[in-house]
């Protein structure tokens, strides 16, 4: 039985980044034309070390749409 005190305990979203355990500050916006409707937009999460190498890794194939701050 549930109560009104109890909570479901919060997750703490991390880097997308192999092996990156670090708490996500950025959300990178992206999508793959060739499978992807022009309106959808995935996202990964990055942490402030791997945004760039995240980033540039999509930017390469052109993926990446935007890049924005993780609330």
């Amino acid at each position: 039985m549930s109560t009104a005190d109890e909570t479901a305990p919060e997750v703490e979203a991390t880097c997308s980044a192999k092996g990156c355990q670090a708490p996500a500050t950025h959300q990178l916006l992206w999508n793959n034309p060739k499978l992807h409707t022009p309106d959808r937009r995935k996202v990964w999460l990055a942490c402030e070390e791997h945004r760039g190498s995240l980033g540039d890794f999509l930017a390469a194939r052109q993926f990446l749409r935007d890049v924005v701050p993780h609330a």
